[in-house]
């Protein structure tokens, strides 16, 4: 008796339920979207504008800049 009981015990803990799915892998991309093309353009100056040199300076990064990264060509004289 004591073996059956025993026997009995031990194929009660084995299950033969679903297979376990493996979960599906989530993959996260980082996307850049530079909208700064759209919203800053180059500056100007004329002849009669009167301009520091740390302006002058601050202008031409600016548009050289924007050059390098959007494409802007120097207007026709």
């Amino acid at each position: 008796m004591l073996p059956a009981l025993l026997a009995s015990l031990l194929t009660a803990c084995a299950t033969t339920g679903p297979a376990i799915e493996p979960q599906p892998q989530i993959v996260t991309r980082t996307r850049v979207i530079d909208t700064g093309c759209q919203t800053f353009k180059p500056v100007y100056i004329s002849k009669a504008d009167v301009l520091t040199n740390e302006t002058a300076d601050d202008i031409l990064a600016n548009n050289v800049a924007g050059e390098r990264q959007c494409g802007w060509k120097p207007r026709g004289k």
